[in-house]
């Protein structure tokens, strides 16, 4: 079976900093930002890119749907 490679974008102007997306994530890729977005929530964003397998429970969990999940065959 192919080994895939994940990636997801999140709305940052829309995202709230719930942080239920955090303990969803089995590999530990998601984490919250230092910075704000317009409306001062810290946003949700990829810490650890590589071990991301676009598994979607993330996009899955989050109350706002500013998740999107993206995967492709990794390259070797």
């Amino acid at each position: 079976m192919a080994k895939l490679q994940g990636r997801i974008v999140v709305d940052t102007e829309k995202c709230k900093g719930c942080g239920v997306c955090i303990p969803a994530c089995p590999f530990d890729v998601i984490a919250l930002a230092d910075n704000v977005n317009s409306k001062g929530f810290h946003y949700a964003y990829m810490k650890n890119p590589e071990a991301c397998t676009g598994c979607v429970n993330c996009a899955l969990v989050c109350p706002d749907a500013v998740i999107q999940v993206y995967r492709k065959k990794a390259t070797a």
